[in-house]
């Protein structure tokens, strides 16, 4: 697996090493303006980037185990806002510096461009990308459904594929068969990971394990638990804590994979998943037929015993956020001595979920569970924390729950002293 700091400075180096070859080139040439060469640096570092957005998004298991998917997410949002304006920056500069030496206004100089090879479907490349990355804005996909804004964001494959020749043909490129040809082979091995673990991989363990709705439970108003059964699901290698993608194949849900947690621990022959009514798509998920085939993507997610590293263990969850929560209080190893403990916060007790299972766990293993009610964050304010575990600082810390709770007992575990590393946490928000 690579982790996050490996990863990181592989992404440096790379972009260092594109930065710095238009440079080169520039500096052994005849030279070129300042504008040039910002355009070209602008140029490579978004074709660089744009190499990066697909690695990071390809589902590879060495990063979304070792990097985990809520951080490559957060990258790729990062990191497709930086293309973006590097695409800008690329055009704007390209285009300046030609009518600088050809002596022509801005209008004149990209009328001259568009007839170099490439460029116009590099322009409808860059007008699709500017397109969806004004749909990705926080204000304007608020308005959209995720649907919607997923299907939009999948035009982005069309808008690289159209940009990829002038990516060859570029100056920095042209005249460099062994740069183009491994520029290419770059390309190539990005898409075949995106193919590989995106399309051929769900689709082999959708043959393989052949899982099915059994069951739909309701929990809680609002709230749902679907359990889902199928063949040699060991060889999934999944564990409480992880997440799937979980593709459902009715006509109102097949185009679209659904994140959600595994809610209990998995075994050979199912798995379990809680839904909780938050928009159109999760609200349809309360009905959906019993017998409905099912494509799950995963396990994704590192947030699992394995990052324990402390003797007693703290969980939080709040609101859904017990998902993940449940499925760790039940498996989670826990030797004689040792302590678990569930602090599960929701604002009214009719808001819990899970309890008789909960308490039957608790029971079963000798673990605590401490429920806190009310609509106030008091209860987990770095006093309370360290009132209810007095050797916080000493425990493994897992959290799920929505993002405004989760940034403020974020803070108070850091208030506490707690260890960053102890910390085990996926977070969604971007």
């Amino acid at each position: 697996m690579v982790d996050r700091y490996q990863a990181l400075t592989a992404l440096w180096l790379g972009a260092l090493t594109v930065a710095t070859w238009p440079v080169v080139q520039a500096a052994a040439g005849p030279g070129l303006p300042l504008l040039g060469i910002v355009a070209h640096v602008c140029g490579m570092l978004a074709g660089y980037g744009v190499l990066v957005l697909l690695v990071l998004m390809s589902r590879a298991p060495a990063l979304e185990r070792g990097v985990g998917a809520d951080v490559l997410a957060r990258w790729h949002s990062w990191g497709g806002r930086l293309v973006v304006g590097l695409v800008v920056a690329h055009g704007w500069a390209a285009t300046a510096a030609w009518a600088q030496a050809r002596g022509l206004g801005l209008l004149g100089a990209g009328w001259e461009i568009l007839g170099m090879p490439g460029l116009v479907a590099a322009t409808v490349g860059t007008l699709i990308m500017l397109v969806v990355a004004g749909m990705s804005a926080r204000a304007a996909r608020k308005r959209l459904r995720h649907e919607t804004w997923h299907g939009l964001h999948l035009l982005m494959y069309l808008a690289i594929a159209l940009s990829f020749s002038h990516m060859l043909a570029g100056p920095d490129l042209a005249g460099h068969l062994i740069l183009q040809i491994a520029w290419a082979l770059s390309y190539t091995h990005v898409y075949a990971l995106v193919l590989r673990y995106r399309v051929l991989a769900p689709l082999r363990q959708a043959t393989r394990h052949r899982l099915r709705v059994t069951e739909v439970r309701a929990e809680g108003a609002g709230v749902v638990s679907i359990l889902v059964e199928g063949q040699h699901l060991q060889e999934l290698h999944a564990v409480a804590g992880q997440f799937f993608r979980w593709r459902f194949l009715t006509p109102d849900h097949w185009l679209n994979a659904h994140p959600f947690s595994l809610s209990a621990a998995p075994t050979a022959t199912t798995l379990r998943l809680t839904v909780k009514a938050l928009g159109d798509g999760s609200r349809n998920l309360q009905n959906l037929p019993v017998g409905t085939w099912v494509v799950a993507e995963g396990p994704y997610g590192a947030v699992t015993s394995a990052r324990r590293t402390q003797r007693n263990v703290l969980l939080i969850a709040g609101g859904v956020g017990i998902t993940p929560m449940r499925a760790l209080f039940e498996s989670i190893p826990l030797n004689p001595g040792e302590d678990l403990l569930l602090l599960y916060r929701a604002r009214t007790a009719e808001e819990l979920i899970f309890r008789n299972e909960l308490e039957d766990i608790a029971q079963r293993r000798g673990a605590r569970i401490t429920y806190l009610l009310g609509d106030g964050r008091d209860s987990l304010s770095p006093t309370s924390l360290q009132q209810m575990v007095p050797d916080l600082p000493a425990r493994d810390v897992y959290m799920c729950g929505p993002p405004g709770l989760m940034t403020a007992v974020r803070t108070s575990l850091h208030r506490t002293g707690l260890p960053p590393e102890q910390l085990h946490e996926e977070q969604f928000s971007f």
